[in-house]
């Protein structure tokens, strides 16, 4: 039988980029200074123009409040959103309140027409070495917010990229000195498996994602151990600060061999 191709159904000719500092580009320098990351490394792959309204610091509800309005103007033809984080290391963390940004995000976006991309988190512990309460404590908090994230899929039927089941996703090189932003690599595994779900949703990705790299040499371990050291630990004291009790009670009922205390289950949606 003769093989039959199967043209694309749609073109994406404009990429819009929402999110923190992992879409606006950290741990992807430029040689000239800036930062490039998983947004331009897509649009490429597209032809797509890209309109990036991340920022550095931004939560679900700066992506809702201030980051929406301007894509929406953009009419983009697709989306990606990846936030979260930022929120998971503050008192007033509140998943019900971030998923309900993130439908809105998303339903107001897909109600233009563009198709919108989430990604769904890895286990940070496992690239950024913290003490086993710390640990434990942030892995429930990004646990939490991955149960937003596949609510959100749910609802919306949002493409998502699972980056915990991303092949080589927590190999050393996948990640910036800081060991909180992917390295050059790392954004173009991102920007790969974004092209990947939107050709699987019949888009055209004429130039697909290269992952070899044309930056900087990667860091070694002295260089991640003092960046941990002189940067690491202090930034994650100033946006941690509710998640050192909330770890030390976690610490403090470990050695007394009581239970973690089980959230209360979130009332039921119409």
């Amino acid at each position: 039988m003769t093989a039959v191709a199967i043209s694309t159904a749609w073109t994406a000719n404009r990429l819009a980029v929402l999110g923190d500092s992992t879409t606006f580009g950290v741990g992807d320098p430029l040689p000239r200074g800036g930062w490039r990351g998983v947004g331009p490394l897509l649009g490429k792959a597209l032809g797509a123009q890209v309109d990036n309204f991340s920022f550095t610091g931004a939560r679900i509800a700066c992506v809702h409040d201030r980051q929406l309005p301007a894509a929406l103007k953009a009419r983009p033809d697709t989306a990606i959103v990846i936030a979260g984080m930022n929120d998971t290391l503050r008192s007033d963390f509140d998943p019900e309140q971030m998923r309900a940004h993130l439908i809105r995000v998303v339903t107001a976006l897909n109600g233009q027409g563009a198709m919108v991309l989430l990604a769904r988190y890895h286990d940070h512990s496992r690239v950024f070495r913290l003490p086993g309460s710390l640990r434990r404590a942030l892995k429930d908090r990004i646990d939490r917010l991955n149960e937003v994230i596949d609510d959100v899929v749910a609802e919306t039927g949002a493409p998502c990229l699972d980056l915990d089941r991303m092949p080589g996703a927590y190999g050393p090189d996948v990640w910036a000195v800081d060991r909180l932003h992917p390295s050059e690599l790392g954004h173009r595994m991102l920007a790969a498996g974004f092209g990947d779900l939107l050709e699987t949703a019949g888009c055209a990705v004429p130039n697909p994602v290269s992952l070899v790299c044309e930056g900087g040499r990667p860091a070694n371990k002295v260089e991640h151990f003092a960046w941990l050291i002189i940067k690491g630990i202090p930034w994650l004291w100033r946006r941690g600060r509710d998640l050192v009790p909330y770890a030390t009670g976690i610490m403090v009922r470990s050695l007394l061999g009581r239970a973690e205390p089980v959230p209360a289950e979130a009332p039921a949606r119409p």
